[in-house]
């Protein structure tokens, strides 16, 4: 199992604090490294990809605008201001993009980095951001960001004085770049109650690491096989980034064979339905209810799908229910307490009827986890099924269509 996306990008990012190479091995063959990669290059960076292996190096001069070419693309142009400020003073980078599944505004990164001393203004295209000086600052977030948090990481390792950050994400994606900076020889202290407190050191150098494996990856596998109604081992993720997701898929019957090195998931007697509240870390992650929301149509009775993370991250489900998938998304907040969406008219609950009888249909798939979510719909299918906007899935998985076939999925890949 490779590296995740939201865990390769970042680094890459860090890599433009050091001043020397960074090397980031085990890295995945995704869309959004190229992409990335190519925002470093316009930077002025020196970027070097090999099969697992990513190299990256400072230039003779580093540019201050990311171009407005990458607008939409994803949302690392955001995570690039700290770093472009601390080697320019000065920095622009374009709109963000991402997955269209409810606000992720960038409102939490410009006002950490305005309490760090940044000059903030918004343009029509884009963000510019000036400070001759980053220094250190208490931050509070309104959430538990990832996004936010790596922010504030990115920009606190170099300013000057300390830097305490409360309510911060705590994923285990977020702990791996904390680690990397540190390594790089960033003072970092990950304390109780979502705190981290950051020393800002004069200078970071290169540092080497490897990615751990993919949880993202490893749930979505696991899932294929419980839903197809086989076996799948996931070698290359460690059981503690799995915690969550191993108990949740156990209380609907499914037994695991766990070791050091792969995790083997398979349900002889069937699945049982089950309530689901997406979470912060450690909570269930909201980037596997996807999978889970078609593994539930496979489980004898109904089901509860209780999102709080994004509050439009079902917008997938009518594709789903184009498929036979026997789905109603409601605004309230069903199978968990009270989110922060529940006096909004949001679509965040959904009420899941299985066993469904799922057949082929024509989709446009919305984005990356949705999109493997509908592979394995149309993997039980009656029927073929004609999945377009496979792009999003190549942005997030590696080698997606190699390990499909690998499971024996039948798949003709056209270029939609």
């Amino acid at each position: 199992m490779r590296g995740s996306k939201n865990a390769v990008t970042k680094h890459m990012v860090a890599a433009m604090l050091g001043d020397g190479p960074s090397v980031i091995r085990n890295a995945p063959q995704v869309g959004d490294v190229d992409i990335t990669a190519a925002m470093l290059e316009s930077a002025g960076f020196h970027v070097g990809l090999e099969d697992s292996e990513i190299t990256i190096a400072p230039g003779s001069e580093v540019r201050t605008r990311v171009p407005e070419a990458f607008t939409g693309l994803n949302r690392i142009p955001i995570l690039m201001l700290g770093p472009l400020l601390h080697l320019t003073g000065e920095a622009f980078v374009p709109l963000v993009g991402g997955d269209p599944i409810g606000r992720r505004p960038v409102d939490f990164h410009a006002e950490a980095l305005t309490a760090l001393g940044a000059e903030i203004a918004y343009g029509p295209t884009g963000i510019t951001a000036k400070a001759s000086r980053l220094h250190g600052a208490r931050i509070t977030l309104p959430y538990p960001s990832v996004g936010a948090t790596e922010t504030v990481l990115l920009s606190a390792v170099l300013a000057e004085g300390k830097t305490v950050l409360r309510n911060a994400a705590t994923e285990p994606e977020v702990v791996e770049l904390a680690l990397f900076l540190q390594r790089m020889g960033a003072h970092i202290e990950l304390s109780p109650d979502r705190r981290i407190v950051i020393e800002g050191v004069p200078r970071l150098r290169g540092a080497s690491t490897r990615l751990a494996g993919d949880r993202l990856e490893a749930f979505s596998y696991l899932v294929a096989g419980l839903i197809t109604g086989g076996e799948v081992r996931v070698h290359g993720c460690p059981q503690d980034r799995l915690v969550t997701a191993i108990t949740t898929l156990a209380r609907m019957g499914t037994r695991f064979d766990i070791t050091d090195e792969w995790i083997t998931a398979s349900a002889p007697d069937g699945l049982q339905p089950a309530a689901v509240h997406t979470d912060t870390h450690p909570g269930f992650m909201t980037d596997w209810q996807q999978p889970l929301m078609v593994l539930f149509t496979r489980a004898n009775g109904m089901s509860v799908l209780h999102e709080t993370v994004f509050e439009n991250r079902l917008v997938y489900v009518p594709a789903l229910q184009k498929m036979g998938c026997e789905i109603e998304v409601f605004p309230n907040c069903l199978g968990g307490p009270a989110c922060r969406f529940h006096d909004g008219n949001a679509l965040h609950s959904a009420v899941i009827r299985g066993v469904s009888k799922l057949r082929g249909a024509e989709v446009e798939l919305p984005d990356v986890r949705a999109g493997f979510s509908a592979v394995l719909a149309a993997a039980v299918a009656d029927g073929p099924s004609a999945l377009h906007g496979v792009h999003h899935i190549e942005r997030g998985y590696h080698r997606p269509f190699d390990q499909f076939a690998s499971l024996g999925l039948r798949l003709a890949h056209g270029s939609a």
